[in-house]
């Protein structure tokens, strides 16, 4: 049966459409008009649904650890936060705990999301192919040096799922020792040479690359950097390294976890200017613990500590040096700070959260609003705030 969606305004990812009246049937879109006479006191706005490419967990649960009824909650916890797709993120582990996670995900992939879930659309593998010097809390253990055979293991593991990876492209990267030990300095390279001609999308993340080291992995086909700013070698004015690199080289997106903790107000604005609103992505890189109160929670394979809402894990012993552990973020709360911190539009800060993530990946498509595609869209008041999620033309 058909149903009726008005506002006052539309933002369809290419346009806005004034007083909209959308009709929707059977979970798609069929058809967008205007009548300004229909709703002269509307003043909510729709857009489409968020999508997050870059989150480990929710509500006391991590993907790569998760049974398929605590998938499912995930799902519906990101649903209720606006988000119609995400990418279950996978973190640094051992390698056959890694090769489970990942047929387990395909498992979900592969089955259709229940009424009010949010759809995940591939995998984002984060890790092992990661800095040792800018591992955050990846455990070094278990980092690899690249290698196309072992990241194919992980491909078939995931039944071709993969669709994000992200890879620290200097060389000797997983060793604690400086390069040019082995791996041979190519290997990064050629694994991202080798994944993007398989339609796999690379991103640049937990690298301590310099400026140089960067540049030939965008040559190769990299096309976004991980949580920019966070694990990565620190800017100089003398050696943008791959930080530098990545804010000037208009060709790769960039993902940034605004939460007001990772990075701090002013450098999301740097982020902002820098990318423009054709290439910055904002992300969650929420983890078990997002949703729940302070406590013990985990992130693949590892225990982290909540406290005051900041996910943080112990690294060193000896010290007590910690390091944070993804974020308790949700994506409303992603695209609201960016608001309040850069003074963005509405319509700019969900393209940020949707369309961006989409175009970034090559499916354009996912996110934008017209005819005949899915009817995935978020609802807000006139203050900005997210009052309603349709996910395939259902109210959440």
């Amino acid at each position: 049966m058909a149903h009726i969606l008005t506002a006052r305004r539309l933002h369809t990812g290419t346009d806005t459409i004034d007083f909209p009246v959308l009709t929707i049937e059977d979970g798609l879109i069929t058809s967008i008009t205007s009548d300004p006479t229909s709703l002269a006191h509307e003043q909510d706005t729709l857009t489409a649904a968020f999508f997050d490419i870059h989150t480990h967990g929710a509500i006391g649960h991590d993907v790569m650890q998760s049974t398929p009824s605590e998938l499912s909650q995930i799902q519906r916890f990101l649903a209720q936060h606006g988000v119609a797709h995400y990418l279950p993120t996978t973190v640094t582990a051992p390698i056959d705990p890694t090769l489970r996670a990942l047929e387990a995900l395909a498992n979900l992939i592969e089955s259709s999301p229940a009424e009010g879930e949010s759809q995940p659309i591939g995998i984002h593998l984060e890790g092992p192919f990661l800095s040792h010097a800018k591992r955050g809390v990846h455990p070094p253990a278990d980092l690899q040096p690249p290698s196309i055979a072992l990241f194919d293991r992980f491909q078939t593991a995931a039944r071709g799922h993969i669709k994000l990876l992200t890879i620290a492209p200097e060389p000797g990267a997983a060793s604690p020792e400086s390069w040019p030990l082995s791996p041979e300095p190519s290997a990064a390279i050629d694994l991202i040479h080798h994944a993007t001609s398989n339609g796999v999308r690379v991103s640049l993340g937990h690298t301590n690359a310099t400026a140089a080291q960067t540049l030939p992995a965008i040559d190769a086909g990299a096309t976004s950097a991980t949580h920019t700013f966070n694990a990565m070698r620190a800017l100089d004015h003398r050696e943008p390294g791959v930080l530098g690199t990545v804010l000037d080289d208009h060709r790769l997106y960039a993902e940034l976890i605004c939460d007001g903790v990772h990075v701090a107000p002013p450098l999301v604005r740097l982020w902002l200017k820098a990318k423009g609103l054709d290439r910055a992505i904002l992300v969650t890189d929420a983890m078990s613990a997002a949703g729940m109160p302070d406590g013990n929670y985990t992130l693949g394979s590892f225990a982290v500590t909540v406290t005051n809402g900041i996910a943080q894990l112990t690294t060193d012993l000896a010290t007590g040096k910690s390091t944070l552990a993804g974020s308790l973020l949700t994506m409303d709360r992603a695209v609201a700070n960016l608001q309040t911190f850069t003074q963005a539009s509405l319509a700019d800060a969900t393209r940020l959260a949707s369309h961006n993530p989409a175009a970034m990946l090559g499916q354009p498509t996912l996110t934008h609003l017209t005819p005949n595609a899915p009817a995935n869209l978020n609802r807000f008041n006139p203050a900005g705030q997210l009052t309603a999620t349709y996910i395939r033309g259902q109210k959440i």
